[in-house]
């Protein structure tokens, strides 16, 4: 059986041991929301995520983790996980957003994707710059070879609207001031986020609810993958382009097979196949609910996403049996 129809035939299936996953890593990070310690809402998360994961029926190899081997007990690069099964990639990011949970903002989730083994791009640990935008658009309509005032303007002038109509999300940080100068200075709103980037990227999928036209950035690369992976089933297009700028980076990148340094990655160049995404809400946000906790039961808001169908499944879980939630 070919890879692809590997993925077709697992498709009901592992996506809800996929939300399983997500729901039980989202719960674990949820009980420590606003205790302001990020460390213990991430190894709380990822010591859930990595007991799931490995009792999943998949042979996994872990392309995207927590950190490298050695830098963390698991989850790192490299890792077999999976109780047995089919061969896939695996992407992970237990809590995305530690901040906004350990200060109880909006936008924290837990995330884990599968793609077909060897579809997913390895990328060092270095910043990526980013570019996403939703579908409905000429195929290379913008790109990070423009200066972001001349993608402002092509898509505006593709939407039929002014640039005063268009948003673009950026995330809050020193390294972007000129990017929001340049883009307000066409007169396009900017909304800033303090963190959590693959969420942020997902919500141009659906401009419409978001309000969110384009992503604009630079951020983790690792967080890059996994935003290709769920923009993926969902549609739009989004380019990356590694931040490789020292020896060690190059080193890294090298054991890895990356030898151009300045290349642009394409949305099928970082998820060349199939892909199942599965994300669940830590805090609440503009694209999931937080988890909630009551006496006798726990509310979670899911999303399942498929690349081969488009589908994008919502699932509101209420969770009466707490012996699953045993940490």
């Amino acid at each position: 059986m070919s890879d692809n129809r590997m993925l077709q035939s697992l498709d009901r299936r592992l996506a809800l041991e996929l939300a399983q996953i997500t729901e039980r890593s989202a719960v674990a990070a949820a009980r420590l929301r606003g205790r302001g310690d990020e460390q213990a809402a991430d190894i709380a998360a990822s010591g859930i995520c990595y007991r799931e994961l490995m009792r999943t029926s998949i042979s996994g190899i872990v392309v995207v983790g927590e950190g490298a081997e050695g830098e963390v007990e698991h989850l790192f690069v490299g890792e077999e996980v999976g109780s047995g099964g089919d061969t896939v990639d695996v992407a992970v990011d237990a809590l995305e957003g530690t901040t906004l949970c350990a200060k109880n903002l909006e936008g924290s989730i837990s995330l884990v994707a599968v793609a077909e083994r060897g579809s997913l791009l390895k990328v060092p640990q270095v910043y990526m710059e980013k570019l996403a935008i939703g579908p409905g658009y000429p195929e290379g309509i913008v790109s990070l070879s423009c200066p972001p005032e001349k993608n402002v303007q092509a898509l505006s002038e593709a939407r039929g609207v002014p640039p005063s109509e268009i948003t673009v999300l950026i995330l809050d940080r020193p390294r972007h001031a000129e990017l929001v100068e340049a883009v307000r200075k066409t007169g396009a709103a900017v909304k800033l986020i303090s963190d959590g980037d693959v969420a942020g990227v997902i919500q141009t999928a659906n401009p419409h609810e978001s309000g969110i036209d384009i992503y604009l950035g630079l951020g983790g690369a690792a967080e890059g993958v996994l935003a290709a992976a769920a923009l993926r089933c969902i549609g739009g297009q989004m380019e990356g382009r590694l931040v490789i700028d020292n020896e060690d980076k190059r080193q890294q990148a090298r054991a890895l097979g990356i030898t151009d340094f300045n290349r642009t990655y394409t949305l099928a160049d970082m998820v060349q196949a199939d892909c199942i995404v599965a994300a669940t809400g830590v805090t609440d946000g503009a694209l999931l609910g937080g988890v909630r906790f009551g006496r006798d039961v726990i509310k979670t808001d899911t999303m399942v996403l498929r690349a081969s169908t488009g589908t994008v499944r919502r699932i509101a879980t209420e969770h009466r049996d707490f012996r699953k939630f045993h940490f």
